[in-house]
């Protein structure tokens, strides 16, 4: 089985559209077995094209209205001091190391500007910080582009 043959990237299609899909509903939808269709999307996954679901939760609807986007320039010897904090700090939804001038680019929530003050104070100790709030998202997280199934499928 080719990894990106017509039938995979039905079934991808078909998963991004409505992740929650039940396996029988599945099946239905890319006219298809059970089993086989259990055993393509199981191979997707220990290929690790899928690699796995995520709820998302309006980040207001917690408390967190303020989102913002924070470089981060450590100083010398900081490097795994950022990450550490990044990793440690339940408001960061994505850290990113990067290049430029700028080594981190994180992406927080925050219940305020003044809780959106202590976010970024916590990243301060370990070198220079860039911050922008978003104002709004006109192109939300969404799924990759699939490739094209190959002729003949």
């Amino acid at each position: 089985m080719r990894l990106f043959d017509a039938v995979n990237v039905r079934l991808l299609t078909e998963l991004h559209g409505d992740p929650r899909v039940s396996m029988s509903e599945l099946t239905r939808r890319v006219g298809m077995s059970a089993p086989a269709v259990t055993e393509r999307v199981q191979r997707l996954e220990r290929t690790g094209v899928i690699t796995g679901f995520r709820m998302n939760v309006d980040p207001s609807s917690l408390g967190m209205p303020v989102t913002a986007l924070l470089r981060v320039r450590p100083g010398p010897g900081q490097l795994p001091k950022v990450a550490e904090a990044a990793r440690s700090t339940p408001q960061v939804v994505e850290c990113h190391r990067v290049t430029g001038e700028d080594c981190f680019y994180l992406k927080v929530h925050a219940p305020s500007i003044e809780g959106l003050e202590g976010i970024i104070d916590r990243f301060l100790i370990f070198g220079q910080t860039t911050t922008s709030i978003v104002v709004s998202t006109p192109v939300p997280p969404r799924p990759l582009p699939l490739p094209a199934p190959p002729e003949g499928n």
